[in-house]
């Protein structure tokens, strides 16, 4: 299937290091044949410097989801590099330490709000500030980690993520009027940068290794690039609102009660 993104245009958010999601993503579809722009925040030298590593060149732009001047801006500042946009991939979360590892019943509003703003809220914003670029066909795709149950030490990042889940139909239900599809891929754990700053991460590295029945994989973001590319294609054409599981099937087995995290 190669060429699968020829011709389209993406933006992809939420690029840190080599191990970053948005980088697997990044460059599977440059490989596929898409011009890709990318967005940090932050380390920009350090964005700047782990883009310089992507198979072809590609634009960064500095991006804070939370801030409105840099959203007001975005479509402008993209289409500097683009004429348009034909996918957006939403790769951003964020916690406090205080709302991870424990925290559930002591975190302040003020963290969890942090949480919230960072990892659900910015999922509609980014799709509203890439709405003028995008036309009949567009696709919008953000990471998830499966939300339906309690995770241990995961908190107020797994409130935010149910809220990411809601989130996505209520944009599916919005903007499918306007062609444009929103999905979620729920990615197994990964030994991202993100995954390293919540404390205890090394139960869920421990339960997939044992429990998926494909196996997992925790340095390997293939699969899961594999699947954003997907949906961000045109092989999805009749598909939104949808969270696509990419774990290795954790998610359909059921755990031994006597099994402990």
């Amino acid at each position: 299937m190669s060429g699968l993104l020829k011709g389209k245009r993406l933006l992809i958010t939420g690029l840190i290091t080599e191990q970053s999601l948005a980088f697997g993503v990044a460059k599977l579809a440059q490989q596929e044949g898409a011009e890709v722009v990318l967005t940090g925040f932050g380390r920009m030298s350090l964005v700047n410097r782990i883009a310089g590593r992507l198979p072809q060149p590609a634009p960064v732009l500095e991006l804070d989801v939370t801030d409105e001047e840099h959203l007001g801006s975005l479509a402008d500042r993209v289409s500097e590099h683009v004429d348009g946009l034909d996918g957006v991939l939403h790769s951003i979360a964020y916690a406090p330490q205080s709302a991870l590892g424990g925290g559930f019943l002591t975190a302040p509003w003020e963290d969890v709000a942090t949480a919230l703003h960072v990892s659900t809220f910015s999922f509609k914003s980014l799709a509203v500030a890439c709405l003028p670029l995008m036309g009949e066909g567009g696709s919008v795709v953000g990471m998830d980690f499966d939300a339906r149950q309690a995770w241990p030490v995961y908190d107020w990042m797994g409130v935010a993520k149910a809220g990411l889940e809601s989130t996505t139909r209520y944009l599916a239900r919005d903007l499918g009027p306007k062609g444009v599809r929103v999905n979620l891929v729920a990615a197994g754990p990964q030994r991202t940068m993100a995954a390293k700053s919540i404390p205890g991460f090394d139960q869920f590295e421990r339960a997939w290794m044992e429990r998926a029945p494909l196996g997992w994989n925790l340095t390997d973001s293939t699969p899961v690039a594999k699947a954003a590319l997907m949906l961000l294609s045109d092989w999805f054409p009749a598909t939104t609102g949808e969270i696509v599981h990419v774990d290795g099937g954790f998610h359909a087995v059921g755990v031994p009660v006597s099994d402990t995290w």
